[in-house]
């Protein structure tokens, strides 16, 4: 087994690109299973596979020291049928090789009892379908220790970042595509972001050292702290009228037409369940991130914001 040769799964989505840019990076041998991948030469191995396929997975983990598991169901769809029949396959090929499973993860594990500030052991009582599962993969993976392998777990607040996914920043507060004439506000109650190159950032710093962490390490990010729910959107604003453009208008979020839609469409039915987390204020402790790290990976609010809007595309072509 060579120990710098990684898998990952969601290879294009916003985590798990960030992953292989930054293994890539860090002279890792990096593998991706995709089910019709890119055609291209580079760094990148990528593999003709489906995740929910184990004979795929176990194929493509073959030789593999870390697999990096940030797949999941588009558009929140498909979480009950998908998200678990996927981790296990994983498993399987992290058992098969003693590897090192990594996940990032959310708060959708804990409920209304746990907050306001939450820590790695705080009780887990979710407050949705996608939150028990959630807590349904942590367990497996726990688990999955008693079998020789190991696994890293990275909790953090919501994604933003330069590629667009299953994240409230590119669904629900902007639009990727189109310049930014509207920022919608969920909440105005503290809230927590995690910008995703940090988020990977503290992951490969965590990778360095696995051999020393416990089987089932699980760290909290504190990443950005948004303490009335109003400071992203005013960020977005600031980045948006520094490149010349008209600011934003800045509106509630329309909550009461996902709950019209939520019997209709899976999506905003599993927005609508998600409303519990922008009604009272959720915050992150990492103190044992950083009694291990030293330090968390934080780039600036507004830096993080403007590389977001770029990769989001939501600047117009001819602004400087």
């Amino acid at each position: 087994m060579n120990d710098k040769t990684a898998l990952v799964l969601g290879a294009t989505g916003g985590i798990g690109s960030e992953m292989v840019r930054q293994l890539v990076a860090a002279g890792w041998r990096v593998r991706a299973l995709h089910r019709h991948p890119p055609v291209s030469a580079g760094p990148v191995h990528w593999v003709a596979g489906d995740a929910m396929h184990r004979e795929a997975v176990l194929a493509a983990a073959r030789g593999c020291s870390v697999i990096v598991h940030a797949v999941n169901p588009a558009g929140y769809r498909g979480w009950g049928r998908l998200v678990l029949p996927m981790l296990e396959n994983t498993v399987a090929a992290a058992t098969a090789q003693a590897a090192t499973v990594i996940l990032p993860g959310t708060l959708y594990n804990f409920g209304p009892d746990s907050f306001a500030q939450l820590r790695e052991n705080s009780p887990q009582r979710p407050h949705s379908r996608k939150g028990a599962i959630r807590v349904r993969m942590e367990q497996r993976l726990a688990d999955a220790t008693g079998q020789g392998v190991r696994v890293i777990i990275v909790r953090a607040g919501d994604f933003f970042g330069p590629s667009a996914g299953n994240n409230w920043f590119s669904q629900g507060l902007v639009k990727p595509g189109r310049q930014v004439s509207r920022v919608n506000v969920p909440g105005v109650v503290g809230h927590q972001w995690a910008y995703i190159p940090d988020v990977a950032c503290t992951m490969m710093a965590l990778l360095a050292r696995r051999e020393r962490l416990v089987p089932f390490a699980v760290y909290h990010m504190a990443g950005h702290w948004d303490a009335d729910g109003q400071q992203m959107a005013q960020a977005i604003v600031r980045r948006v009228t520094w490149r010349g453009v008209r600011a934003p208008l800045v509106k509630r979020f329309p909550w009461w037409l996902v709950c019209l839609a939520a019997p209709f469409v899976e999506t905003f039915r599993e927005l609508w369940e998600m409303r519990y987390l922008w009604r009272e204020p959720v915050r992150m402790g990492n103190e044992r991130l950083l009694a291990e790290l030293g330090a968390e990976p934080h780039t600036p609010l507004d830096e993080a914001i403007e590389t977001t809007l770029l990769g989001l595309g939501c600047f117009p072509a001819e602004a400087p």
